[in-house]
């Protein structure tokens, strides 16, 4: 351990580290459910936009991986990863892009939710004489996008694709709602209604005649509530590769499963306030406050020492642009410049890992032994 704080001690603040041993331990008890499940296991590497990252997902067992921008695909097939699901809606203006990918090898599916959508698709496939593969998105609890299992829009997109020469690849969904529950027998109800949803609309399409090899679900809470996963063939997952305090929240992971943190550091007080200052704001945090409306308010962020131990009762309880505010919950800490002198080193556990992930260029990977590693993470679209 004095090797590791030895070691911390050299990096500038704020800070993005990723405790390794705790992300191979999130990995490893996903997969391993997953393997028991009998189904693939694609990875949304939306989370980490970090390369070493997906590899140890592969590594693990992983098939494929699952992006949210053009980018995060590109770079990823650069890195030597092929098998990839761009798991946002398609538009027109971004088919070259796809193109341009698979013409370089690269076995990239997309995405679509509508008729116009399916044919835009169709009619540039055609004019280009590409064979785009296609998997449509199932609406299956109201969150976000997608069509309905039961809409007739399902065959009539289906048709479109599969009509106009293109692979119809098969049916996903994400049941972002599974985010808004906090018992086992609610994360089972949802990861339930959303396998059910996705296996009705691929039972719809085979039906009709229509192709579909691949049925995928997924979150990270239902993956890891699902009492039975038949008729699915592949199931994804992004936040569970770090967690976070929503995740804790939900009742996923407990907070010593959290793998992402911010390194900080103390550059002040209001003592008569209660507070320290340190130099992690919403820029370093994310303005992310979605443990607000949970059970449980963190805040800007959960504090701990520089071990990476919870220190009970305080928070990063608010945050300017490069400001953050370390307080006690209740009775304000009236000795906290003692408690945290200036040059204080603390880690802060982040309310969602994407958003502050995405907040840094770089992350600094800390193995058991101390060695810190420097990880480059992907930014734009």
């Amino acid at each position: 351990m004095e090797t590791i704080l030895l070691a911390l001690a050299t990096l500038d603040t704020p800070a993005a580290l990723i405790d390794l041993p705790r992300m191979q331990h999130n990995i490893e008890r996903m997969q391993k459910r997953m393997d028991a499940f009998g189904v693939r296991f694609r990875p949304h590497v939306k989370t980490s936009k970090c390369a070493p990252v997906a590899c140890a997902q592969l590594a693990a067992g992983a098939q494929g991986i699952t992006v949210s921008t053009l980018k995060e695909a590109s770079q990823f097939y650069a890195d030597g990863i092929t098998d990839i699901l761009y798991a946002v809606g398609m538009t027109p203006g971004k088919l070259p892009q796809v193109l341009a990918l698979r013409r370089r090898g690269c076995n990239l599916k997309i995405i679509t939710d509508s008729v116009a959508s399916a044919m835009a698709i169709a009619a540039f496939g055609n004019e280009q004489d590409e064979v785009f593969e296609v998997w449509i998105e199932i609406d299956s609890d109201g969150h976000r996008s997608g069509i309905k299992p039961d809409d007739p829009a399902l065959l009539e997109v289906g048709r479109a694709l599969h009509g106009s020469g293109m692979v119809l690849g098969g049916v996903m969904t994400h049941a972002g709602s599974s985010y808004d529950f906090d018992t086992p027998e609610a994360l089972c109800a949802v990861a339930e209604q959303e396998r059910l949803a996705c296996v009705h609309a691929a039972e719809r399409l085979r039906a009709a005649h229509l192709p579909c090899p691949v049925v995928s679900i997924g979150s990270t809470p239902t993956a890891l509530s699902a009492e039975r996963l038949d008729g699915v063939t592949e199931v994804r997952a992004g936040v569970y590769v770090f967690f976070d305090l929503v995740m804790h929240n939900v009742g996923v992971c407990t907070a010593n499963d959290i793998a992402l943190s911010v390194l900080t550091t103390v550059i002040g007080h209001q003592v008569e306030k209660g507070w320290a200052i340190v130099d992690a704001g919403w820029m370093a945090m994310s303005r992310d406050r979605g443990t607000q409306n949970q059970k449980r308010d963190f805040g800007y962020g959960q504090v701990c020492n520089l071990q990476g131990e919870i220190l009970p009762g305080y928070l990063l309880s608010g945050a300017n642009q490069e400001h953050g505010i370390l307080s006690r919950e209740g009775t304000p800490d009236l000795d906290i410049a003692t408690q945290f002198p200036v040059g204080t080193q603390l880690r802060i556990l982040p309310n969602h890992a994407c958003a502050t992930g995405a907040q840094f260029p770089e992350y600094h990977a800390v193995s058991e032994n101390g060695e810190i590693s420097t990880w480059e993470r992907i930014h734009g679209w």
